[in-house]
């Protein structure tokens, strides 16, 4: 198994960008020792990543050159020294540089790790032995390739152990230190007689012991040198083991099953309870329980008891400052006290370029039988799109005019002075506020165009030229007729690099700008638009243009005037169902090419340095790149993930195919299609730091897919208390993301540190919120906007713990998406085996059904013969019980028979 250190390296160095340049950033160290799996048993091979780069140096390309019928490349020993040679430390074989140096063949095996079976997606085998073991494998016996047919790749076989001669480690030193031995010398006494005095006669008498000589002696004490004990320091080890006894009761385990036993309660006669309620030993009892028993009572009230101590002091300790860093802090709010209409907010976004400006959509608050109802007192109120400033909480700076409410608006990311919006009756509306630029750029404290700037508090300004907001009209509109049928949910920009045609081709944008948008609205259809002009307009006579000429506008700007009224739609894509005749209904899509905010903010900056230089703005010229030769590009990812209203997250391709049988142009089946959330999904977001990580939230919970996995999602939440209405992922840290609740709450989860809840709950207003923007100012300062139901948008500054990531924030969280992938796919597998195993076991018992009913026919007859016997056997024993017939007439009767 690799190390995590080692996973990092394999993430980073295998990381291909989307031009298709290899960026490897492995780090090898000379002394670095190469890893090989001898661990695994595997002494020969050693693993080793190989990038896009060098399998194409190598001719080892994975699906074309290596498949899975020959999953091996030999690769010349030449070819890799050459290699090094180019790219010296860069070259992915360098780890291996002293195993290939060593090698005393000429070519070398790389074999592909499909499964990632040693940790990498290749290994080398590095000694002849191995490489002929691979390419030409032992045979087994016939007997054992009939036993591996039959066992499946998953059961475990069992191989006994086999005796091995013994290998001295040193053990026996220690088993003879530890052992006793006697030193000291035994000493042996022999005692003798006579033979001749055996069985003699023994006299015994007293004497003298002092009158006779030799007959007593004295045995004096002395010291004797030769048997002197000295104590020395001793090395004893012990062991103490417990003497093991067999005991048995009469218990016995049998299977539970439910039993009763009637019994009657013992209880006091009168007499003995008044005898026990005068007894001193109760009262003594009472009297100390009692005060133990008042002051449980009374710290049960006090505090709960059956609070979790540890669970409350992890999360105590799990922050990094006090409770109060980690919540979100309000900042500023905005509210339009001019307008007295029940107005909610529908859409926010932040300026891409001016710090401190941020826009919303506002719509009233009325459902579709309401605005029917009272359409004609709608006619006479503006539908507005507000820019409100940090400078002036009160006076909106800026206005814009709409025929109908605003559902869903977007800056164009070429141009932040276009903006798009889609409307509730349907269509599109494009404004251009360039002419307005400069009054907007000096709203911010400063005036400059620093990003350094720094917000200060509301009271300290006074802007006098902000006081009167100015009412800019739109620039151009959609066609009712050829545009979407009901509200407009969502609006993107395609990206400035490519642009489609009618077909959904894509192709090389000949414009160098953004100058298509995609849309979905509840009509069940999704719309690609075009802002040029589709067919290059001829040069007319001065006359005529006099006589066609429309008297346009002052404050209008012309640049999209040939859109005004004729706009219609480039492509339309319907989402069938498939068998029956009705479509999804799209609310809300992600396209593979989004712009994220933080990364085109220093593209919109270089853009506008460029036109303040006096360089003319590419949109006012938008028939100029219509003669240029469209070129198209190949491998482009044509597919989108897809909301809808019944909860389905569907993942299809925007290009067209011809129906074979009508020639009819006509949508793709989509590739896949979950029922995950139990709502309309409202929020469908990429992820900043991951192009293929997706969120979804919608109903009551929240999702996270990966986009090529097909089995389902990666993430799936419990229900939630209350219902999601919003979401939107952190711009700095990648396990972070926002949600909103009808309830006014906003759940903040943090998949670093829980995965199956929001981490924490923030009370932010009394109502629903309805959408929500975070945005970076500074590396210090980060804010979020938080819009409700009644109209107010909240700014609120994200704390420190938030914002800032940790050190392998981005590597943990790859690492997390991979091991739910992993997940996902043994649980897939787990489901085909269960399949299969349920099969079998289907089939085995229709055969047990069909052996015992497929008798033969000859063994049907010696049954039916057996008891036709029998039979006759039992009615013989009765006639003959009866006395109706004798014994000699029995003969006669079974030889009839």
């Amino acid at each position: 198994m690799a190390s995590k250190s080692q996973k990092q390296k394999i993430s980073s160095g295998g990381k291909v960008s989307k031009r298709g340049k290899n960026k490897p950033t492995i780090s090898v160290n000379e002394e670095e020792e190469p890893i090989n799996m001898e661990s695994l048993g595997h002494p020969e091979i050693y693993p080793l990543v190989l990038t896009t780069k060098t399998q194409e140096i190598f001719n080892c390309r994975i699906d074309e050159d290596i498949t899975d019928e020959q999953p091996y490349k030999l690769i010349k020993k030449e070819d890799i020294f050459a290699d090094f040679q180019n790219r010296a430390a860069v070259s992915d074989f360098y780890p291996l540089k002293k195993i290939i140096q060593e090698y005393p063949g000429d070519e070398l095996l790389i074999v592909y790790d499909k499964d990632f079976r040693y940790g990498l997606n290749f290994y080398l085998i590095g000694t002849e032995e191995g490489k002929e073991n691979y390419l030409n494998p032992p045979e087994v016996p016939e007997e054992q390739e009939e036993y591996k047919e039959h066992v499946p790749e998953d059961t475990y076989i069992y191989t006994p152990p086999v005796s091995k001669p013994w290998v001295s480690l040193g053990s026996e030193k220690e088993i003879e230190e530890e052992s006793v031995k006697e030193f000291t010398k035994q000493i042996t006494y022999m005692i003798s007689r006579k033979r001749s005095q055996f069985g003699a006669p023994i006299k015994f008498s007293d004497q003298n012991a002092s009158s006779v000589k030799d007959a007593y002696i004295e045995c004096t004490a002395y010291p004797d040198k030769n048997f002197t004990v000295k104590q020395l320091e001793k090395d004893v080890g012990m062991q103490v083991v417990p003497k093991v006894k067999d005991t048995s009761t009469q218990t016995r385990w049998t299977y539970p099953k439910n039993a009763t036993t009637q019994y009657c309660p013992r209880e006091f006669s009168e007499e003995e309870k008044e005898t026990l309620g005068q007894s001193k030993s109760l009262t003594d009892f009472l009297n100390n329980a009692s005060i133990s028993v008042e002051i449980a009572l009374q710290q049960n009230e006090i505090m709960n008891t059956f609070i979790d101590d540890w669970k409350y002091l992890a999360e105590e300790e799990g922050t990094f400052g006090d409770k109060t860093d980690t919540h979100l802090k309000e900042y500023q709010s905005f509210t339009d006290l001019h307008n007295l209409t029940e107005k909610m907010i529908t859409c926010v976004s932040w300026h891409p370029v001016i710090y401190g400006l941020i826009a919303v959509s506002v719509a009233v608050r009325l459902s579709f039988e309401d605005r029917v109802h009272f359409s004609g007192k709608l006619l006479l109120q503006p539908s507005l799109i507000l820019f409100w400033s940090f400078s002036d909480p009160i006076h909106p700076q800026l206005m814009l005019e709409s025929p109908e409410d605003i559902f869903c608006f977007k800056f164009c990311p070429s141009d932040p002075n276009i903006i798009a919006g889609g409307c509730i009756n349907g269509q599109i509306v494009m404004w251009d506020i360039t002419a307005h630029a400069d009054r907007i750029e000096n709203i911010k404290t400063g005036g400059g165009r620093s990003k350094k700037v720094t917000l200060k508090p509301m009271f300290l300004l006074e802007p006098e030229s902000n006081k009167e907001a100015m009412y800019i009209r739109h620039c151009a509109v959609s066609s009712i007729e050829n545009g979407h049928r009901n509200v407009i949910t969502d609006i993107h920009w395609l990206s400035d690099t490519f642009e489609i045609n009618r077909m959904g081709s894509v192709f090389e944008n000949r414009s160098g700008i953004c100058c298509q948008l995609v849309t979905c609205s509840a009509d069940c259809t999704i719309c690609f638009w075009d802002i040029r002009p589709q067919k290059p307009s001829a040069p007319q006579p001065t006359e005529k243009k006099k006589e066609e000429s429309i008297e346009i506008p002052f404050d209008i700007p012309s640049t999209f005037l040939h859109l005004d009224l004729s706009w219609k739609p480039l492509a339309r894509i319907r989402l069938s169902k498939g068998e029956t005749s009705l479509d999804h209904c799209p609310t809300k899509l992600s396209l593979s090419e989004d712009h994220l905010p933080y990364k085109a903010q220093d593209k919109m900056l270089a853009q506008n340095k460029v036109m303040e230089v006096g360089e003319m703005n590419p949109y006012q010229n938008l028939e100029g790149g219509l003669a240029n030769h469209l070129k198209p590009i190949e491998d482009f990812c044509t597919k989108f993930f897809v909301g809808t209203e019944e909860g389905e997250v569907i993942y299809t391709d925007w290009k067209m195919e011809r129906d074979p049988e009508t020639g009819r142009l006509m949508t793709k089946k989509p590739v896949s299609l979950y029922t995950v959330h139990d709502g309309a999904v409202h929020t469908i977001q990429r992820s900043p730091f991951y192009n293929d990580i997706i969120l979804t939230i919608g109903g009551w919970n929240v999702a996270i897919w990966k986009e090529g996995v097909m089995t389902g999602p990666l993430l799936q939440s419990s229900c939630a208390p209350k219902r999601y209405t919003s979401g939107h992922w952190s711009l700095t840290r990648p396990g972070v993301f926002y949600i909103g609740r009808e309830d006014g709450y906003i759940d903040i989860w943090d998949l670093l540190e829980k995965t199956h809840e929001p981490a924490q709950s923030q009370n932010i207003c009394t109502t629903t919120i309805t959408c929500i923007k975070p945005w970076t100012f500074s590396a210090k300062q980060q804010f979020i906007a938080i819009a409700d139901y009644y109209g107010t948008l909240h700014i609120l500054e994200i704390p420190w713990t938030l914002s800032h990531p940790s050190t392998n924030e981005v590597s943990s969280m790859n690492h997390y998406f991979e091991r739910e992938v992993k997940h996902l796919e043994y649980v897939e597998q787990r489901k085909k085996i269960r399949e299969q195993e349920k099969k079998q076991m289907e089939l085995e018992t229709e055969k047990k059904k069909v052996k015992t009913y497929q008798k033969s026919k000859e063994l049907l007859e010696a049954e039916l013969k057996m008891d036709y016997e029998s039979y006759l056997e039992l009615e013989k024993t009765v006639l003959i019980n009866l006395g109706l017939i004798k014994v000699a007439e029995k003969v006669s009767y079974m030889d009839m028979m």
